[in-house]
């Protein structure tokens, strides 16, 4: 979320370059720049600087059977010809029938929010267990404090309403007279939130930097929140992954120093103004300086035992967690993706140990504790590794992560898994979020959605943020997604070539690299990709989280939407458009892919017009919708 990017922007400034337009200058100049898109075109422009991109549209797609539709304003969801919408659930609607109706007056209780459906829904799965039966798992990342609280935040209770409306949400659906709905009371319903029960597992588990006066073995930890993108295993469990975890936490005591630690990840003595501290005393940093590398963890979820603890995975390393993409590599090992969704960070990767067996249960267990972490380098147009990366090992000993570095162990490896990536020079990125492995073929991609410090400051370890490789842009304002096809096309091994698949940009405004790639029209434009979804034919489903002014750099964008592309031809055509103020984040499928549920996160955030999805004067409400064909057909074909 862009808000909180900017959040730590302001509590820990960071000075800008002053060497700002040389570095600018190094990977463009003003006059090669015009020169060269005048003639031939900012694709020809990006090519031209070793910025290895794909292959534009070069020929209509196959595989979307729909038309693009225009931008929109409109406080609704917007569709192609053919297509239909319903609520799914929304924000406060009860899992249990000991809940009541979500009331628009109070936006309920404390515990009425921990019976029902939790706020701004993110990341989702489908676990479907039958033709007409399944459960969902989705994330509530974070709740609007002055929807849900209206008269601010002061009670205990608004702080346990806050709390509950966090975490995860876990329901059964069923198919009644053709439309997936909510079973209340089904067995498998639970509401996972900032206070349920967690285990700490993997390499870090039980290291004294874990250890409070809570829990003194450094493995037994309180909730989740702020749980962004997801990941799904091949075991048929839910990884929720814990992003901005950072501004929940504040201090007591105003003249504490957290030290760099806690700087580098954003924690310090205030939060966002959701008070948790002053009712729950883990929240003071001041007085339990430990709670905060308790959290920023892959957690796993297993959706069919609603009596099972969730697992914090520390293998996987603690960053701010966008989503977990899992593949199995061509020898049955595990890979696991991973972005670090803030300005200047990194991308991961993870790969077990073991290999992943099917239905043994005790084996799988083992796949997220025990493996190795690395972190990803991109080449630049001028050096040896131009249009090609590598994957840095991130363990204790090895690529100068040791004690004189400041790493005692692998768990202050893991632990502090940012400052890890800078000793060995990951690339920082343009904030990597959501990663998605193509289905169809063995290539990833990932959001990188947008950066205004590129070129200008550095990310929050004092790294630099040069323009090149995948970032080609200087204070970029559109976001871009890169893709990867790993060597001998196995996800586990040490190197990859890459390209940029989509550079987004406004071609109705600028003519210069700000326009965007080729496969970027006034008919299709968007900014600030942030989820990425493949569907079972390999379509890629691109969502987004940014500006919807539709003003002066934004103009024509409209309303934050979800487009689709073909990724052999690099055609991309807008499928949908959402309400006012939202963020369009998570999708799943029915199994036979003609049902798709989407997300729709804080229409009418900052006090925008919106009363999605009920109209009328209600209270805007984050939901998940489910998208059919009229014909019955499969969507997006």
């Amino acid at each position: 979320m862009s808000d909180f990017n900017e959040f730590d922007d302001v509590n820990f400034p960071r000075e800008e370059k002053s060497e700002f337009n040389n570095i600018v200058d190094r990977a463009i100049t003003r006059r090669g720049f015009l020169g060269l898109s005048a003639a031939f075109g900012v694709s020809a422009f990006v090519a031209s600087t070793g910025i290895p991109q794909t292959a534009q549209a070069k020929a209509m797609s196959k595989v979307m059977g729909f038309d693009n539709i225009p931008m929109s304003g409109a406080d609704t969801i917007t569709l192609p010809k053919g297509y239909s919408w319903k609520t799914l659930i929304s924000w406060g609607e009860p899992l249990f029938s000991k809940g009541v109706p979500f009331d628009h007056k109070t936006r309920g209780t404390g515990e009425s929010q921990e019976l029902a459906f939790g706020d701004n829904n993110d990341g989702m799965s489908f676990f479907q267990m039958s033709d007409d039966h399944g459960v969902f798992v989705v994330n509530n990342e974070y709740v609007n404090r002055d929807i849900i609280s209206p008269n601010g935040i002061e009670t205990a209770d608004d702080v346990r309403k806050g709390k509950a409306g966090h975490g995860v949400s876990v329901f059964e659906v069923k198919l009644v007279d053709g439309k997936w709905t909510l079973q209340v009371d089904a067995k498998l319903n639970r509401r996972i939130t900032a206070d349920s029960p967690m285990e700490i597992t993997g390499p870090a588990a039980g290291d004294d930097l874990l250890k409070t006066a809570a829990d003194a073995s450094g493995t037994k930890s309180l909730g989740t929140w702020n749980n962004c993108g997801n990941g799904r295993t091949p075991w048929g469990t839910y990884l929720a992954c814990e992003e901005n975890f950072n501004g929940y936490f504040a201090s007591t005591d105003e003249n504490f120093d957290g030290g760099a630690q806690k700087k580098r990840y954003g924690v310090g003595n205030k939060d966002w103004g959701y008070n948790w501290f002053k009712f729950d005393e883990r929240f003071d940093i001041s007085k339990h300086p430990n709670e905060p590398n308790r959290a920023g963890y892959i957690v796993e979820i297993d959706p069919m035992d609603p009596t099972s603890t969730p697992k914090k995975r520390t293998a996987l390393g603690r960053f701010k967690h966008e989503n977990a993409e899992v593949v199995v590599a061509k020898d049955g090992r595990v890979v696991v993706y991973l972005g670090d969704d803030e300005r200047g960070e990194f991308l991961y990767r993870y790969v077990s140990d073991g290999k992943f067996v099917e239905g043994d249960n005790a084996n799988n267990d083992k796949l997220l504790n025990e493996g190795t972490l690395y972190v990803a380098k991109f080449g630049e147009a001028n050096d040896e590794l131009a249009g090609k990366g590598e994957w840095i090992e991130l363990t204790h000993g090895k690529n100068g992560l040791t004690e004189e570095a400041g790493f005692k162990s692998q768990a202050e490896v893991l632990i502090f898994a940012r400052m890890a990536g800078s000793v060995v020079g990951a690339t920082t990125m343009d904030r990597p979020e959501w990663v998605a492995a193509n289905p169809t073929k063995v290539e990833a991609y990932c959001a990188l959605t947008n950066n205004k410090n590129r070129g200008k400051k550095p990310n929050a370890g004092g790294d630099e943020t040069p323009v090149g490789g995948p970032n080609p842009r200087a204070g970029n304002l559109y976001g871009q997604i890169v893709r990867w096809t790993p060597a001998d096309e196995d996800h586990a091994a040490a190197t990859f070539d890459w390209d940029l698949y989509v550079l987004a940009g406004n071609p109705a405004v600028h003519q210069d690299i700000r326009k965007g790639s080729a496969n970027v029209t006034p008919d299709n434009m968007f900014n600030s990709p942030d989820g990425i979804i493949f569907d079972k034919a390999g379509r890629l489903w691109i969502q987004t989280d940014g500006n919807y002014s539709s003003k002066e750099n934004f103009a024509g964008q409209g309303n934050n939407q979800m487009l689709c592309g073909d990724p052999e031809t690099g055609e991309i055509r807008r499928f949908m458009v959402g309400p006012v103020a939202c963020e369009v984040t998570g999708a799943a499928w029915s199994e036979d892919g003609k049902t798709m549920f989407v997300g729709i996160q804080h229409p009418g955030e900052k006090g925008k017009p919106s009363h999605f999805p009920e109209g009328g004067d209600s209270v805007p409400r984050s939901s998940v919708i489910a998208i059919t064909k009229d014909d019955g057909g499969v969507i997006g074909a």
